[in-house]
């Protein structure tokens, strides 16, 4: 046995459909389109979410709630967070972002007054907190507001 004489097994290999070729092929007349209707016209496309016609899903539900689109996005960050900066370190946005804490800087930053710091730091953020103020400057650290 060599490798020309090797062929594929009987009924393994297909030829393909060849539509609009004539009545004689199988495939002539409206080539596999059924009769008239959207999908049997060239070009035809339909949009996601289009039922035929029938009132769309997202139509025939009810609408619910209300959505600000003027809406701030905050990112908060808790006062304990900020203990793995060292003493006097300038804590910002660009640095919470370096370290990780956060991810990303939205529409701000605020800081919040959940655990304690015992050294002084000096952060520079767009919103803290009333008790994140008196803890950050009991430690002997410093808040400007950007």
């Amino acid at each position: 046995m060599d490798l020309s004489g090797l062929k594929p097994a009987a009924g393994s290999r297909k030829k393909r459909k060849r539509f609009g070729r004539g009545e004689a092929s199988g495939h002539g007349g409206t080539s596999g389109r059924g009769h008239k209707g959207l999908k049997a016209r060239a070009g035809a496309f339909t949009r996601p979410g289009y039922e035929g016609g029938q009132m769309p899903l997202a139509r025939r539900l009810p609408k619910r709630g209300f959505r600000n689109y003027f809406r701030k996005d905050i990112i908060i960050v808790n006062l304990e967070k900020l203990r793995e900066f060292p003493k006097g370190a300038v804590v910002d946005a660009q640095a919470l972002l370096d370290s990780g804490i956060i991810n990303r800087t939205g529409d701000g930053v605020k800081i919040l007054g959940k655990g304690e710091i015992s050294h002084p730091l000096a952060v520079k953020i767009n919103l803290v907190s009333r008790s994140a103020r008196d803890k950050i400057i009991a430690a002997g650290g410093s808040i400007e507001v950007v």
